[in-house]
């Protein structure tokens, strides 16, 4: 098989949809510790793994059409920079998230 940039790229994103999907699933069911208000944490970040899923499914198939010539590249880098966009914002709430947590365990007893 022949190394190419559209190649490499499918490849990079077929790797980040299986770690995102890897890590969208808790073994652990986090409604229920938060009394199962339903509209909590957890089931917000679902929903927004679940955007970020998505949105990379769609530059996924958006990138094999250009590939095949079905698609325009002006929707593809549209649809590759609102993928960007969600990971993104998905990191910098990670990082947050990471900051917050480690604040609060330096906070005296």
């Amino acid at each position: 098989m022949v190394t190419t940039p559209f190649n490499a790229a499918a490849a990079a994103y077929g790797n980040a949809s299986r770690l995102i999907n890897q890590a969208a699933k808790p073994t652990t069911d986090l409604s229920a510790a938060a009394g199962g208000s339903g509209n909590n944490f957890a089931s917000m970040l679902a929903q927004q793994v679940q955007g970020v899923m998505d949105a990379g499914k769609t530059s996924d198939a958006m990138a094999l059409d250009m590939v095949n010539g079905k698609a325009n590249v002006v929707d593809m880098v549209t649809a590759l920079s609102q993928t960007e966009l969600a990971i993104e914002s998905m990191v910098t709430v990670r990082d947050r998230v990471i900051s917050a947590y480690e604040e609060i365990m330096r906070m005296p007893i």
